[in-house]
């Protein structure tokens, strides 16, 4: 029950933000080398690039710097000069981008050749409806949890906007702990809908060549969160299975 009204709760955050981060582009181009995001789950700014992630069908590697931590915030002030997210490194281009303004502007210009949308722009009425988001979460996921630290990246395959892997990313972010964050965005209506109750009559099929594709043909579904740790070769779906998961492997 705890469980559930957890999900619930994140539910209401989505709609917040009116579902921003649910629905991506097809046929993008991933950079050769991914995009290194540095991230706090429960920071306004922040949950504006990774909605921007989700919609331009990008994949990351997420380094979380919540309050507190050090982990990944040492690194971002070697970089940056501070210790505040966000902040991106496209490894592809040689670019930095600090600040949600720069890398949203950065992002669609680069990866979209458009501007920004004014749904997703930097400003003070997103960032405020954002903000809204992360107090009905109750800042989860931007305050750092004594941890143990893994030696590789785990491999989150999420959406934004997803009410179950919410959670999952704002645990990965309280314990500092690395992740590549895969996004299976929605591409069509069929996508609509929990993974084994989708909108359509018709046997569900992703659409072809796309990441979703892939996952499907790997586990005749789609569902996230999908969480993989090579450190323990664990595998898992099921978002109250990955919290036990990773308090039990590491939680200080």
């Amino acid at each position: 029950m705890r469980h559930l009204l957890n999900v619930l709760n994140s539910v209401r955050a989505s709609t917040a933000r009116r579902w921003r981060g649910s629905m991506t582009r097809t046929g993008r181009v991933q950079p050769a080398e991914p995009l290194r995001l540095f991230d706090c789950e429960g920071d306004a700014a922040c949950r504006l690039v990774r909605e921007a992630l989700t919609e331009l069908d990008l994949d990351a590697i997420i380094l979380p710097c919540p309050d507190g931590g050090h982990r990944y915030a040492n690194e971002l002030e070697n970089l940056s000069g501070s210790r505040t997210p966000p902040f991106l490194i496209d490894l592809d281009t040689d670019r930095e981008a600090q600040g949600a303004e720069a890398i949203l502007t950065y992002l669609f210009e680069h990866y979209a050749d458009r501007p920004v949308p004014a749904a997703l722009t930097a400003s003070s009425a997103n960032l405020a409806q954002s903000a809204r988001a992360s107090r009905i979460r109750g800042n989860a996921g931007r305050t750092v949890r004594r941890s143990q630290p893994a030696r590789q990246l785990l491999t989150l395959y999420s959406f934004e906007s997803s009410p179950y892997s919410r959670p999952v990313r704002e645990r990965l972010c309280e314990l500092e702990l690395g992740y590549r964050l895969i996004n299976l965005g929605k591409q069509q209506l069929a996508d609509v809908g929990p993974a084994k109750l989708h909108l359509t009559l018709k046997p569900y099929r992703p659409l072809p060549g796309t990441k979703r594709a892939a996952f499907f043909a790997r586990h005749g579904n789609v569902q996230v969160p999908y969480l993989e740790d090579p450190n323990t070769d664990t595998a898992l779906f099921e978002s109250a299975d990955i919290l036990a998961y990773l308090d039990r492997a590491y939680g200080g």
